[in-house]
């Protein structure tokens, strides 16, 4: 994982008061969730994080996101697996600012 997005993430964390579960961070671009797409996603970068969380939390979790400079963010609150996506993926050419639902 790129040190700067990590520092990123950590802040986020102390921020929100609450632990964070990272549900998907660094992967290989042979990775099943990577080797189906035509470019490498922000994870084979070391730049990006699932983080499992729904409700006032994940709302909460944007709005820090967004305070500590993340400005590519997609957002799964469907079903058990809700988790948001958060990205620095900009600096590797990456359209940002961004916001996608799965």
């Amino acid at each position: 994982m790129q040190k700067r997005f990590v520092d990123v993430l950590q802040a986020i964390r102390t921020e929100f008061g609450k632990p964070m579960t990272i549900s998907s961070g660094y992967r290989d671009p042979t990775h099943s969730a990577e080797r189906g797409k035509s470019n490498p996603g922000a994870h084979t970068y070391g730049c990006a994080a699932d983080i499992a969380v729904s409700g006032g939390d994940a709302m909460r979790i944007i709005f820090l996101a967004y305070k500590h400079g993340i400005r590519r963010i997609g957002v799964s609150q469907k079903g058990s697996g809700r988790f948001l996506h958060l990205d620095m993926a900009e600096q590797h050419g990456f359209p940002s600012p961004a916001l996608w639902s799965y």
